[in-house]
């Protein structure tokens, strides 16, 4: 068989389409997040013996940890009808009413970015998720008329990343907020290993296994090295993903060693030249080119986590491990308190 056609299956799929292939269809294939499945598991169990709607869920968590990927399985575990929007799609209350007398009973409302829903829709949604009902004013003064619009019994689906923004009334009509946790190595390779099933992949676990070690604990990322690895591997080698294809593929992209990629390497050099003094989130996002939601929600969680650097009040300063990855001696550092 030539490396090429082992990969005919997909090539006449785009970018979206694999990436929707590659979602899990249902609970079973949704992997490394079994404490988020086990209460979910229960709740449905509950509401179906008892007769009613699932409660309304807020899913919480950084971008990658598989949001909607859990909404779209729980749609397929209930049978349920699905309707998926965002929040700024949202822009007026009738953008809201429109699709919520269009549900049917017991379906799923998921809105993606929920957090960036205007507080006047927000407020509309209110009614909606406690009572099954939207109630709104019709013309002014003396003329002003009340009217209540009934809608089906349904699950709303909220998803965020900025779970902070959302206000307080709101997050309390939520029944259960589900905080998505960075994956581990090990259920990163799993995952991983059922991706390239999918894709006809034939692939040696030590490969899998550097490029779950890379993947900063996200599902998302380690499908998007998965098929940049496939690609060096059916064009440069012999169809198979060996290591050699995969740290050939982190060759092209620009990621390092460390796991580091070019943007994180701007950020820490951008820290360095503070020469150990914190620098502020707006200048950094200057010094680096990014904007500022990106660097706060994309990148510095892990570098966080990874501790090459550290938030503090003053600022964001580079840690000993950010040094030792950019070949330099650390600068001597203020004691600071950190966030």
């Amino acid at each position: 068989m030539s490396p090429s056609s082992a990969f005919q299956p997909a090539s006449r799929q785009g970018e979206e389409a694999l990436e929707r292939d590659l979602r899990p269809a249902g609970f079973e294939d949704f992997l490394g997040q079994e404490a988020l499945l086990d209460p979910l598991e229960l709740m449905i169990q509950a509401a179906t013996e008892r007769g009613e709607t699932l409660e309304h869920l807020l899913f919480s968590g950084l971008p990658g940890l598989g949001k909607t990927s859990l909404a779209l399985a729980l749609a397929n575990e209930l049978q349920a009808p699905l309707k998926v929007t965002t929040g700024p799609a949202m822009e007026r209350a009738k953008d809201l009413v429109g699709i919520l007398s269009s549900l049917e009973p017991g379906s799923i409302l998921f809105i993606d970015e929920i957090h960036r829903l205007p507080k006047v829709v927000e407020e509309y949604l209110y009614g909606a998720m406690e009572r099954f009902c939207v109630e709104f004013t019709l013309d002014q003064g003396v003329h002003a008329r009340l009217l209540k619009l009934d809608i089906q019994p349904f699950t709303l689906v909220g998803a965020t990343t900025r779970e902070a923004l959302l206000s307080a009334p709101f997050r309390s009509r939520f029944g259960q907020v589900f905080r998505f946790e960075p994956y581990s190595p090990e259920a990163l390779e799993l995952i991983l290993a059922r991706s390239a099933g999918i894709l006809g992949l034939d692939s040696a676990p030590s490969a899998l296994s550097l490029l779950a070690t890379h993947s900063r604990g996200t599902p998302r990322v380690a499908n998007r090295l998965l098929r940049r690895a496939r690609d060096v591997a059916q064009i440069e080698g012999n169809g198979k993903l060996d290591e050699k294809a995969v740290r050939r593929s982190f060759e092209l992209m620009g990621i390092d060693s460390f796991g580091l990629e070019r943007t994180d390497r701007r950020i820490l050099e951008a820290l360095a030249l503070n020469e150990g003094r914190p620098l502020g989130l707006k200048n950094l996002a200057v010094a680096v080119d990014e904007g500022e939601d990106t660097l706060e929600t994309v990148h510095e969680p892990w570098l966080v986590r990874e501790g090459y650097i550290a938030r503090s009040p003053q600022g964001r300063i580079l840690l000993e491990a950010g040094w030792s990855a950019l070949g330099k001696t650390s600068s001597s550092q203020p004691s600071l308190e950190l966030e």
